[in-house]
């Protein structure tokens, strides 16, 4: 965790020579150690929460976390907002000349505020006494590794197709929302309520802590991907406000699918835990691979082009949260994928 601390800090360090220059491919560089040391975090901090404390409530603890993240989420681009996009001129209006004299102080303080944010918290992480997990070791002759879980595996799939659906509606929201046929919003209205869609996940995760607590993860889990299923269907099939907001309520779905879907990946695991954590970090993968195929749909020719290729495209969110769906119901019973040779 401290090492991830301090990338994601050097990552927004780098933002400043970044600016300077004003050089895009230094911006991508600098968001992928931003990037970097965030992936850290996730694969250290998740097994952590799951592990420190009772197996059962695993998947609230877990929740918990992870409604602060989306609290941020739901921060951060208002704060964004005003200390950064407040300040900028209008850049269509301006020549190149106007455009590299642009004053990018707002952009530096930001991000090295940020990262000297991080490096605080590192140095009082480093302070404190934080409880010691050790799992049994491996016995003698063992080769199992982590991918011999079959529950594992396939939750491995189940982040992927969470994070793909996830995104993908969450990334042509404004698109679907400026369609006639649904509410003709212009792209800055229809922006704006995108926030309904993050803001349903933050919510549905505070009250997921409960929900964890007195049902079993997997019986909440299905539901949550059956909700989801109905309301993306519910809106392709609707127009004007029932399908802007039945769609923007999927994200209230949303909410406990990844803590849910981690934890009982990793469940039972011992000391195959950390790794596995690395692994269905690496699953999130599926944001950039759904929603450029979800693009593809809706930019077709089927069912007529327009606003009918794109509710089409809607069928790929609605196969993801089937899977997430039967992997509650089903698919994370911990058994093994295949019984390990025999030592020797």
């Amino acid at each position: 965790m401290l090492l991830g601390f301090l990338v994601a800090a050097l990552g927004c360090f780098l933002f400043y020579p970044a600016a300077a220059s004003r050089t895009f491919e230094l911006f991508l560089g600098a968001l992928f150690v931003l990037a970097t040391g965030i992936v850290l975090l996730q694969v250290a901090g998740n097994p952590y929460v799951a592990i420190l404390g009772p197996p059962e409530t695993a998947s609230s603890r877990l929740t918990l976390t992870q409604a602060f993240n989306s609290l941020a989420t739901a921060i951060a681009p208002a704060l964004g907002a005003a200390l950064i996009l407040s300040r900028l001129p209008d850049l269509k209006k301006m020549t190149a000349a106007q455009a590299a004299a642009l004053d990018v102080a707002p952009v530096q303080l930001l991000y090295l505020g940020i990262g000297g944010v991080l490096v605080g918290i590192s140095l009082l992480l480093s302070f404190l006494k934080l409880p010691q997990v050790a799992h049994a070791p491996a016995p003698t002759g063992d080769p199992q590794r982590p991918w011999h879980f079959r529950h594992l595996l396939l939750g491995l799939v189940g982040i992927f197709t969470y994070v793909g659906a996830e995104v993908a509606i969450g990334s042509h929201l404004v698109s679907y929302l400026n369609q006639p046929e649904v509410m003709n919003l212009s792209a800055q209205a229809a922006g704006e309520q995108v926030s309904y869609y993050w803001g349903g996940a933050m919510v549905g995760r505070f009250l997921g802590v409960a929900l964890l607590r007195i049902f079993r993860p997997g019986r909440v889990l299905a539901c949550a991907a059956i909700g989801a299923i109905v309301l993306v269907l519910v809106s392709v099939n609707t127009g004007g406000e029932v399908a802007m907001w039945s769609l923007l309520a999927a994200g209230l779905m949303n909410s406990i699918m990844f803590p849910t879907i981690f934890t009982l990946a990793v469940a039972g695991l011992g000391r195959h835990t950390e790794e596995a954590s690395g692994l269905l970090s690496a699953a999130i993968v599926g944001g950039a691979i759904v929603p450029p195929l979800f693009g593809l749909l809706a930019d077709s020719q089927l069912g007529g082009g327009g606003v009918h290729a794109l509710r089409l495209a809607f069928v790929l969110p609605v196969l993801c949260y089937a899977y997430i769906f039967w992997y509650g119901l089903r698919g994370h019973v911990p058994q093994a994928t295949r019984n390990a040779p025999a030592a020797g």
